[in-house]
């Protein structure tokens, strides 16, 4: 007897072979109309996914209001995607074809090389296949026979991924729809019409497994969704996306450059963009003096033998550049982390419970060899800064250091505008061997963690698998503008660094005796180059005030008003401000224009009644015209502006940043 248990606590009871099909018809036509999956114990299921026959497991039936079910329309439009393919053209051979954050890809090997030209005629076809509605069948066959079909289906990639990734499998899965048939686990939608609108997006070349020495194949990407109004909204948000793109405004505006004679993934921060990421710079520096933070320098190279007794070499071996060989065989790597650098700060000379807590800042440089189909612009670079500081405390001091960590985070956060985030705890997997130290330091570290989070009101989900390989985590996941979300800053906790195993740390107790003392590694930017992205995507360069490489222009409206506005632009940069003058001898129509077009938050306009009343006329890139007023008042007013870092800007969907500012606030 099976005991379906349902999550309004109700239960249900089975003598016979069941499926989540089966709970669902028993409970009503209406639900089992409605149902397109099931999650058995947490995992998202097919409705004929067959149930144990005995013992008792929890079943949650999903229908078009659950987010879960949007993925297993997806997969199944993949199939129909891949099938309307192999209709149009001859000889495709299928590779693998996953959901992803926002749609789907499927990877083909043919002939004929797709363009979006040939995007209307495999919509097309899906559509007639979709119309046929056909159900999505599920076939359990051995490894024997699994083999076989592939072998006759003649999909030479299927064959092998049996021989190879799917070598431990005795069992194997394939859907059927149609003349259609691929090894796949699922789960499908029971029926194609459920998916009500999809789109093609893109095609771009992927290799077999990722593998570059493989045979490239061609990766078709679409998306799906159960109504035509939310893939309307999501193609309008894939146009904004592109709009904002931080690798064409960072050209645009100035900001960086990549350079293949340097290298890829090596970015050159152009003046625009330096001064953006030295304000971000300063005012993490004013924030860490405050806080109690020491500054230190380390160097950019290592001896390999600080990276093995970290653990990052070998650890991190396949994302690390090769070790430089020297005479007498001495071997050094580029920094991959900063951590062991700063244990050795710490191991510089002994060290009372009286130093601590010990806070080492350093806006230290690392390197890490990224392939290069997976660099992205800022957000995916071979070479990038990070905030970076560690904390070396007494195992009593643990709480209160990571509650700072955490409240600092939030407050830089907050003060950039990105208020939407939440805060993710990474936990060890207990059945992994990839984690180092002892299970109780583990178990103490984690619990530490929740408590803290909790102390400060901050609502965090667990995720076990996601730890750092030395110790539990705290990361700060934002949503942009866009709702798409970034993996920013992260605290993470440390018994193991510091270890007699590792580093063997000690700090002499009040008792006179050795103890080992607890790390602490923040970021709470992550790095600079990822957070730079981040931001001209969220803000599409339009930068706050404070944070503005060019904060204001002044400009002239008549040639005699020249010599007044050039003395206004001194006055405003003696105050500190970042300003330029445009006095050329353009109409004033073409000067707003070219301020608009270049982001700049204000611009201070003066006319000859200026020059006679010492007045300005002030105009806002977002609110137009505020009108003429003494240069007092506006060098007041921008003062708090800065000094307050109001973020003013206020997003409106497709059509870009509104005409009305709020501060802090969307």
């Amino acid at each position: 007897m099976l005991t379906v248990l349902l999550p309004d606590g109700s239960e249900k009871q089975f003598g016979q072979p069941s499926t989540p099909h089966d709970v669902a018809a028993a409970i009503g036509p209406g639900l089992a109309k409605a149902a397109i999956a099931a999650q058995v114990d947490g995992q998202t299921v097919g409705l004929d996914f067959r149930l144990p026959v005995e013992g008792s497991v929890e079943l949650r039936l999903l229908t078009k209001k659950d987010a879960e079910s949007l993925d297993v329309i997806r997969h199944s439009c993949a199939h129909i995607m891949a099938r309307a393919v192999m209709r149009l053209f001859d000889g495709v051979q299928l590779a693998f074809g996953p959901t992803v954050e926002g749609g789907f890809y499927y990877d083909f090997d043919l002939e004929h090389a797709l363009t979006e030209e040939d995007f209307p005629k495999i919509e097309a076809e899906m559509r007639k296949i979709i119309a046929l509605d056909e159900p999505f069948e599920r076939l359990e066959t051995s490894r024997k026979e699994a083999l076989q079909l592939c072998h006759d289906l003649h999909q030479r990639y299927k064959v092998e991924h049996l021989e190879t990734g799917l070598a431990e499998h005795n069992s194997l899965s394939f859907y059927r729809q149609g003349e259609f048939i691929d090894l796949c686990r699922g789960p499908h939608t029971p029926r194609p019409k459920t998916i009500g609108a999809f789109k093609l997006l893109s095609v771009a070349g992927a290799y077999w497994k990722g593998d570059a020495s493989r045979k490239q194949l061609q990766r078709l990407y679409a998306t799906a969704f159960f109504n035509k109004a939310d893939l309307k909204a999501h193609l309008e948000k894939i146009e904004e996306a592109k709009k904002r793109d931080h690798r064409l405004l960072g050209k645009q505006l100035d900001l960086f450059t990549i350079s293949p004679l340097v290298g890829s993934g090596l970015i050159l921060w152009l003046p625009k963009g330096a001064r953006v990421r030295a304000k971000l710079e300063s005012f993490i520096k004013d924030e860490l003096e405050v806080r109690g933070y020491e500054p230190v320098y380390t160097p950019n190279i290592g001896r390999v033998e600080l990276y093995e007794t970290s653990g990052h070499y070998p650890y991190y071996a396949d994302s690390q550049f090769a070790p430089i060989a020297m005479e007498q065989e001495e071997r050094y790597l580029l920094k991959p982390m900063n951590c062991p650098h700063h244990v050795m700060i710490y191991k510089a000379r002994p060290r009372s419970y009286r130093d601590l807590p010990l806070r080492l800042a350093e806006f230290g440089s690392v390197y890490r060899y990224e392939k290069s189909g997976e660099l992205s612009g800022l957000t995916r670079v071979r070479g990038f800064t990070q905030d970076d500081a560690h904390i070396f405390c007494t195992p009593d001091q643990v709480a209160e250091e990571f509650r700072a960590c955490l409240e600092m985070t939030q407050y830089i956060l907050k003060s950039l505008g990105l208020d939407d985030y939440s805060v993710r705890l990474g936990f060890r997997d207990p059945s992994s061997d990839k984690y180092v130290g002892e299970e109780e330091n583990w178990v103490r570290a984690e619990g530490e963690l929740v408590e803290v989070c909790q102390g400060v009101g901050i609502d965090a989900t667990q995720e076990p698998g996601e730890a750092a390989f030395y110790g539990p985590k705290a990361d700060f996941v934002v949503t942009d503008c866009l709702g798409r979300e970034w993996q920013l800053g992260t605290v993470q906790l440390d018994y193991n660094l510091p270890s007699p195993e590792r580093f063997g740390l000690e700090y002499i107790g009040a008792d006179n005796q050795a103890h080992q003392p607890v790390m602490i590694h923040r970021a709470p930017l992550g790095s600079f180059e990822r957070f730079m992205g981040v931001l001209i995507e969220h803000f599409a360069g339009a930068f706050p005030l404070w944070l503005a490489p060019e904060q204001m222009r002044v400009m002239n409206v008549t040639e005699s008003a020249e010599t007044y506005a050039r003395q206004v632009e001194i006055k405003l940069r003696q105050l500190g401000f970042r300003v330029s003058g445009d006095y050329r001898g353009e109409k004033l129509g073409a000067k707003i224009r070219d301020a608009q077009l270049s982001l700049i938050p204000y611009m201070l306009i003066v006319g000859n009644r200026d020059v006679e009343e010492n007045t300005v006329s002030l105009r806002d890139r977002i609110e137009g015209d505020l009108g003429a007023m003494p240069l007092e008042q506006v060098t007041g007013k921008l003062l708090k502006e800065v000094a307050d870092r109001v973020v003013r800007q206020k997003y409106t969907g497709s059509t870009g940043w509104g005409e009305h500012g709020a501060k802090n606030g969307y």
